[in-house]
């Protein structure tokens, strides 16, 4: 499956993590500026949306352009499931106004596992609940070429379902001796052999 590129972005930068003491580190620093806050300077101020925002707007996808999690709560569109490279906004702690925000690379029915920054004071890969789960969002930008689209709306996937199922059973749903076939008579695909 091809990888979309903000989240091969954010593969790259795994590992990058914080500088102890009254260094900083340039990457994590560099997070900021790309996303419009360059008077940050340091590598103390939450960073999480600032790395996703950063590896979006490298890849050529807008962000919110702001440090706040759940500014992406509004931002792209809903996603219906939690497919690798869908951005996953969840609450930290019970303050309102303060959140997380990280890549989807896995999911199990209890907990996303997430790429993200500031995770632990780094880029890493983590496990969270799904019981801190806000939302799961997804960019408003065209598809690359060749890279299959997220299910947003289970509707439209049962419809398409429906769909190639009466195809099939248009071309395989009952008696067919085609010469050309070489499986022979067939009938509700199984061969009269």
């Amino acid at each position: 499956m091809p990888q979309f590129r903000w989240l091969a972005l954010a593969w790259e930068d795994l590992g990058i993590a914080e500088t102890p003491g009254p260094h900083h580190t340039d990457r994590v620093v560099r997070y900021y500026a790309d996303v419009g806050h360059s008077q940050v300077t340091d590598d103390e101020t939450a960073w999480c949306a600032a790395f996703l925002g950063s590896c979006l707007e490298r890849a050529g996808v807008p962000s919110t352009r702001s440090l706040l999690a759940r500014s992406y709560l509004e931002w792209g569109e809903p996603a219906a499931a939690a497919l690798p490279g869908t951005i996953a906004v969840l609450s930290r702690g019970s303050d309102p106004a303060l959140g997380h925000v990280a890549f989807v690379v896995g999911s199990t029915p209890t907990d996303l596992i997430l790429l993200g920054g500031n995770q632990s004071d780094a880029v890493t890969v983590d496990v969270f609940p799904r019981a801190r789960l806000l939302a799961l969002r997804w960019p408003l930008t065209v598809i690359p070429e060749g890279a299959p689209a997220p299910i947003r709306d289970p509707g439209a996937a049962d419809a398409t379902f429906e769909h190639a199922l009466t195809h099939i059973l248009q071309m395989e749903g009952g008696w067919a001796d085609d010469p050309y076939d070489p499986g022979g008579p067939t009938n509700f695909g199984i061969t009269l052999a």
